[in-house]
């Protein structure tokens, strides 16, 4: 997930709540990256990925780069060679390493990463003693949002590094709350129910509050009528596709799709492993039987993968902007990394507030990653890391297991690239 920019009206928002905000968020980082040890936090499993000791380093690298150097009189930064060894994309920001590279960083060791970010933390508390400017307090709030975004990557790179490991570590131990949620799943199904939407002139784009810049401007959009599933494709659902042979039915796929099953071998979903004959699914609660899990909504499929189960379901992937029309107005409110659950819930009943639009898994969409009619970036730094992104990319909607709940809305975009399936993606259906 790239971090896009801030560029909605001023926060209305008092600088005693915008600094609770980032003490917040930071707390809830460390707290994430407690159970590592230094080992772990090295390990970058795949290219999309990164070690979890970059992320507390980067996200710290944001605060300094973008907030005290310019704002804080006096400030003293705290190694000049982090200025450019923890940058990610920002090329006029300075120069930075191959991305690939990350895992070679034995130094820094995790120790003074983390004298890093109190160095920092403790500027900020000083930079609120002086009555930041207001454009400092928007970068703070942009900060804040930009480290939620990399405690889910940090979740996510954890998860696929453990996997590649051997022994197949578990990052939290199952816990009751899993034991629970498992009671009777493997009798029950839950009929899958399409929820009707008439349609006509939408508004889309963010109306109000914090957003990145590739949430605005609002704007019009027509829609025909259209209805969505009321809840998301499950484990057992899609297991039933596998059997049927729709890795190796080609006319389900796209192209590019059916080369990559080709390519990469798949047979199933990431992190599905077959022993035997006998399925078994590895979450960061560790590797659990997919009979448990047959409720759960399936996640780690690629874009390519959510089309052709479609395809074979007789329904389709909606746009972005259906998701969105459904969504807007509905309580942020589901199996989000809040919960504690990490890992997609085999819970699929719904409550008295209908039916939930957020958390499980992010949910593709038919929609390409472009910029809304009027779109413009940020001059600077700050605006190049959205608008450049603008292809080869699909939109995801509505977070997942391990978004935090303040972090999402209905007109959250997120993006990656047809074939990415790493991260928490999941199905929801469309006619």
């Amino acid at each position: 997930m790239s971090i896009t920019t801030f560029s909605g009206p001023g926060s209305a928002i008092p600088a005693s709540a915008i600094l609770g905000r980032f003490n917040e968020v930071r707390r809830r980082t460390l707290a994430l990256a407690e159970p590592l040890s230094a080992e772990d936090m090295m390990v970058q499993s795949c290219p999309e990925a990164s070690p979890a000791k970059w992320h507390l380093a980067h996200t710290t690298w944001f605060f300094e780069s973008f907030v005290l150097r310019e704002f804080l009189p006096g400030y003293r930064v705290f190694n000049a060679d982090f200025t450019w060894l923890f940058n990610s994309y920002y090329e006029s920001f300075s120069a930075f390493p191959e991305k690939r590279l990350r895992a070679s960083f034995s130094r820094p060791g995790a120790d003074e990463v983390l004298r890093f970010r109190e160095h920092v933390d403790a500027s900020i508390e000083r930079l609120f003693e002086r009555e930041p400017e207001p454009e400092a307090l928007r970068r703070i709030e942009l900060g804040a949002n930009h480290e939620e975004q990399h405690q889910e990557l940090m979740l996510t790179d954890i998860l696929n590094a453990f996997f590649t490991n051997p022994l197949k570590p578990k990052y939290r131990d199952q816990g009751s709350g899993i034991r629970n949620q498992k009671s009777g799943v493997s009798e029950q199904r839950i009929p899958l129910k399409f929820l009707e939407f008439e349609g006509g002139l939408k508004e889309a784009g963010n109306g109000g509050g914090f957003c990145f810049d590739n949430e605005l401007p609002r704007h019009r959009v027509w829609l025909e009528p259209f209805s969505l599933a009321d809840r998301l494709v499950t484990c057992g659902e899609f297991a039933e596709f596998m059997a049927d042979d729709g890795y190796r039915k080609p006319e389900l796929w796209l192209s590019a799709g059916w080369d990559a099953v080709k390519a990469n071998g798949w047979r199933a979903p990431l992190y599905w492993t077959e022993k035997g004959g006998v399925w078994t699914v590895f979450t960061l609660r560790g590797e659990l039987p997919l009979e448990e899990l047959a409720a759960a909504p399936v996640s780690h499929v690629s874009l390519y993968e959510a089309d052709a189960y479609a395809r074979w379901a007789g329904r389709r992937l909606p746009t972005e902007f259906e998701w969105e029309a459904a969504a807007e107005g509905q309580l942020v409110e589901g199996n989000l990394l809040d919960s504690g659950l990490l890992m997609p819930s085999t819970n699929l009943v719904q409550d008295q507030n209908g039916t939930k639009y957020y958390g499980d898994c992010w949910v593709w969409t038919s929609s390409a990653y472009l910029g809304y009619p009027g779109f413009k970036p940020l001059e600077g730094a700050l605006g190049e890391y959205n608008g450049k992104f603008m292809s080869g990319q699909m939109i995801l909607r509505g977070g997942s297991c391990v978004t935090p709940a303040r972090h999402i809305r209905s007109s959250y975009r997120n993006f990656f690239s047809a074939e990415t399936r790493w991260q928490f993606s999941g199905i929801r259906l469309a006619t």
